[in-house]
């Protein structure tokens, strides 16, 4: 039996084989720039300045089956402080090569502010998502080829009621949302990269080694419960622009600049410029 030699997913999640589509679909990395670009300025919002550290793994345990785990520490404004600690543990289930669906579930432990008390309360999630990554040429008909990972992912949010008594938050019972959010991320490697053999898929060859440049946008709508959110359809946007290194086919680290836009109830908004830092692994 012929052994696949598959490029590690861009995203971190599960190492899918990769298929090939028509030209004309890498120009969808420079539409989603431009709309990242424009996404960027939000000229009525809060702003703040956070950093993110993050890792994203995923460990194959049969040809069907794998484990999935990210976890997350992101600061409050001007990096004063922990604002946030997310687990996200789950269990991959390859449909084929290119193509995964994860169930899961997420802790997050994050600071709250009620009745001018602050103070830390978690959130729980239950989660499902769907990841289908393909290759893309490069511009100019390059010898490898970029690759772009499309995500779907469904959130089930049990979100804390919280009062405020003294100088303590204090938790009464919780509320339930649901949130749908759709992520686009395109990996592309720059002049330099190594590669080994060919792709038995598409004859491209697999990245295995060098630097390269990640361009990602992901949208979020509140699709049930959204008055214990903000009590509208959107939520947020996360656009990323980052440069990392791929040290071998297991192992990934890069660093970025992310833009998150976070609508809130009424006309209040938040913009965060955050700096991320991220490792991805895959065994």
């Amino acid at each position: 039996m012929k052994k696949h030699h598959n490029l590690p997913n861009p995203t971190g999640g599960p190492t899918p084989g990769i298929r090939r589509i028509r030209p004309f679909s890498a120009r969808f990395l420079w539409v989603l720039s431009a709309l990242l670009v424009a996404g960027i300025g939000h000229t009525f919002a809060q702003t703040q300045f956070t950093g993110w550290v993050g890792t994203f793994q995923n460990y194959k345990l049969t040809k069907k089956t794998g484990l999935y785990f990210d976890g997350q520490l992101r600061s409050t404004g001007q990096l004063q402080q922990v604002h946030s600690l997310l687990l996200r543990p789950g269990l991959n289930i390859y449909f084929n090569p290119a193509f995964t669906g994860t169930v899961g579930y997420a802790y997050i432990h994050q600071q709250r502010i009620t009745g001018g008390v602050t103070g830390y309360v978690p959130e729980h999630r239950i989660w499902e998502q769907l990841l289908y990554t393909h290759a893309l040429p490069r511009p100019h008909h390059a010898a490898h080829a970029a690759s772009l990972a499309h995500r779907l992912r469904l959130e089930q949010r049990y979100l804390p009621r919280l009062h405020a008594e003294g100088s303590s938050l204090v938790r009464n019972g919780h509320a339930h949302a649901g949130r749908l959010r759709y992520f686009a991320r395109g990996v592309i490697p720059l002049r330099g990269s190594r590669h080994s053999g060919a792709d038995t898929l598409t004859g491209a060859a697999p990245f295995t080694r060098g630097f390269f440049a990640a361009i990602q946008n992901e949208i979020f709508a509140n699709i049930s419960g959204s008055s214990a959110v903000n009590g509208k359809f959107f939520d947020q946007n996360r656009a990323y622009l980052a440069v990392g290194y791929r040290y071998n086919r297991q192992f990934d680290l890069e660093m970025g600049y992310m833009n998150q836009y976070i609508s809130g109830t009424g006309s209040n908004s938040t913009n965060n410029h955050i700096l991320q830092v991220a490792t991805y692994l895959r065994l």
